[in-house]
């Protein structure tokens, strides 16, 4: 076969891997384009019910309420009838009385006048007697017109002017929702989201966080934080387990929530951070990410450890104190090669730590800069990275040989930042705690 046979041939091999690639590239956009065809036509879909199933109740409702009010105005009208003619019923049946007597009083003086003369006299006194008793010059009193109610209705003709503007200004249709989630970052037992907004004209006075599984269970959305921050940690999370986030908002002097965002789908692959069972003096919560001091020991301050060393480079490690108790000289967070379970303290070497005064140890020796006293609500924040200064034998960590981090640590609006350098190769870093005093309760993620 010739050279030129084979340029061509190559050349024919290429155009084909090239056709493919580009048949697939635009296989994949066809795909992206009808999963928008789809978010839209579904989005449209669910707008128009809820817009429908909105306005029926809302039809329903207002209805009911003007039939109630009419029933409960037209009550008042019976009540004002009943109460008015009551009285003239009661003088109708007086006077019915009066004309009956008076009836009766004329007949029998029509007989006495007819009567013969033997029995006139009697029956003319007997009458004259009669018509005595009835008191003929007493006559009930009628009330005037103007003395007895008019019954009207007072309809305000400026509501429907008022519900004609309300309506026309209620509820609005938007092609995308004012926040949008920016970022999903893993983090260990969790995933934290970051979002944003993306209507510059909207002013959202707080956020609304939700999650819930995506597997095919059906679980419903859960809040996760309502607040104004626009980011949050989501904790307890289940490793290598797929969740959907959306975040909404609340505009400024609105009681209503704006639309979701378009759900994100997310994941942390990271176990969650636990501290270790079985220390003296520390009680766990259930999940073991909470700490308790539960006793003072005046003679020893056993440190508490994690569990396995799950802080990796890279990550963001804190400690949030969610109970404070008396400031003591030995007390430490923070973060250690290995476990020294003679160690009353991390402040000691092969290990970083802030105390609750402030001050920061790196291998045992304290610094000069000082952070902020940890108090209630303090949360304390370690971020290291690799410094490579020194090589490694076959880029192998296991291997040993001289290593150096950089670390950050932050407390309250402050930071220090320092190279720790350890005698031994890691990938992988314990966190730990000491506190003399009981009482201290710390959150460790």
């Amino acid at each position: 076969m010739s050279v030129e046979v084979d340029v061509l041939l190559q050349e024919a091999k290429e155009s084909i891997e090239a056709a493919q690639n580009y048949r697939s590239e635009l296989q994949q956009r066809l795909h992206g384009l009808n999963q928008a065809r789809k978010q839209i036509r579904g989005s449209s879909g669910q707008a128009r019910e809820t817009l429908r199933r909105h306005f029926t109740e809302l039809q329903a409702a207002a209805a009911r309420l003007l039939t109630e009010r009419l029933a409960a105005l037209l009550a008042e009208v019976d009540a004002i009838e009943a109460d008015s003619v009551r009285p003239l019923d009661d003088c109708q049946s007086l006077i019915e009385h009066g004309v009956g007597q008076a009836d009766e009083l004329l007949r029998e003086g029509e007989a006495a006048l007819r009567c013969g003369l033997g029995e006139k006299e009697d029956k003319l006194g007997s009458f004259t007697k009669k018509a005595m008793h009835i008191q003929l010059d007493s006559l009930p009193e009628v009330p005037a017109l103007v003395d007895v109610p008019c019954v009207s209705a007072q309809l305000d003709d400026s509501l429907l002017g008022l519900l004609k503007d309300r309506v026309s200004r209620h509820g609005s249709v938007s092609s995308h929702p004012p926040v949008q989630i920016e970022e999903l970052q893993e983090r260990p037992g969790g995933v934290l989201v970051r979002w944003c907004k993306v209507d510059e004209d909207f002013a959202a006075a707080e956020y609304r966080l939700q999650h819930r599984s995506s597997g095919s269970g059906g679980s419903q959305y859960e809040d996760s934080y309502i607040g104004r921050d626009s980011e949050f940690l989501v904790l307890h999370l289940d490793p290598h387990t797929e969740y959907l986030f959306r975040v909404c908002a609340r505009g400024e002097g609105r009681t209503e929530w704006s639309p979701w965002s378009i759900p994100q789908t997310g994941y942390t692959t990271l176990p969650p951070h636990e501290w270790r069972p079985g220390t003296d003096g520390y009680i766990l919560s259930s999940r073991r990410n909470i700490a308790l001091r539960s006793d003072s020991s005046q003679s020893r301050c056993p440190v508490l450890y994690s569990r396995a060393p799950t802080y990796f480079c890279g990550q963001t490690l804190t400690f949030k104190i969610s109970a404070a108790s008396q400031l003591d000289p030995r007390d430490s967070l923070g973060v250690c090669v290995d476990i020294q379970r003679e160690a009353e303290s991390l402040q000691r070497d092969q290990a970083v730590c802030i105390s609750t005064n402030g001050a920061v140890y790196v291998n045992g020796k304290e610094m000069t800069n000082q952070l902020p006293a940890i108090s209630l609500g303090s949360a304390v924040t370690f971020d290291m990275e690799v410094v490579n200064l020194f090589p490694i034998s076959n880029n192998n960590l296991s291997d040993g040989g001289n290593f150096k981090l950089r670390v950050t640590i932050g407390s309250g609006n402050r930071e220090v930042v320092f190279d720790w350098l350890v005698d031994q190769a890691v990938d992988s870093l314990f966190f730990g705690c000491s506190f003399a005093q009981s009482g201290w309760k710390v959150l460790v993620y």
